[in-house]
């Protein structure tokens, strides 16, 4: 399953995708997400490259993202949701 919520917060595994699959995925959940979900957690992966982490980072762009945050775990970005 790619996407799991908990909460206010939403989980998306992007592992197995390939930049513009991973970011139409993103794009089309933004366009529907529910107003109650608060932050979306993105799971990239860190060890095959960096390609979806500069994505999910650099150039991804929505209305509804606020912000983005990195964590600890070099393979995850969190969104910050208007």
């Amino acid at each position: 399953m790619r996407f799991r919520r908990q909460g206010n917060v939403m989980t998306v595994d992007l592992h197995g995708l390939y930049e513009a699959a991973a970011q139409d995925l993103l794009l089309s959940w933004l366009d529907h997400a529910p107003e109650s979900v608060a932050e979306l957690r993105v799971i990239h992966g860190c060890n095959q490259g960096v390609v979806l982490r500069d994505m999910v980072r650099g150039s991804l762009r929505h209305k509804r993202i606020k912000g983005w945050l990195p964590t600890l775990n070099p393979g995850e970005t969190r969104l910050l949701l208007k």
